[in-house]
């Protein structure tokens, strides 16, 4: 049982926190609505591994870095954490460009 690319995820979602609290990205911007959208990325990416698990479609592989841990079958507890990542990193990328955006529209003014 390893806790490799776990540790790496944590420290991913850490940068993640670190970025969004520097620049106002996402849950520093408005943490309850952050939090709503936040969950409901994870619920859709995760019923989406379930139906794709169901079909016979996604797997879970055998590695020597992730824990072994299941939260459901196929479904490790790596795959939470990097859906979080994954949303949490599309929303942050979104807070930028939308921040970049409104910056450059106000200059234009």
């Amino acid at each position: 049982m390893s806790l490799v690319y776990l540790a790496a995820l944590l420290v991913s979602i850490t940068g993640m926190v670190v970025l969004d609290r520097r620049f106002g990205l996402f849950f520093w911007s408005d943490a309850r609505r952050a939090a709503v959208v936040l969950a409901a990325g994870v619920v859709v990416f995760l019923v989406w591994d379930l139906f794709g698990i169901g079909l016979g479609i996604f797997f879970r592989g055998q590695t020597p870095f992730m824990t072994g841990v299941l939260v459901a079958p196929e479904v490790p507890v790596e795959e939470i954490f990097f859906l979080v990542l994954l949303c949490y990193l599309s929303m942050n990328v979104f807070g930028a460009v939308s921040r970049v955006g409104r910056d450059t529209r106000e200059e234009r003014r």
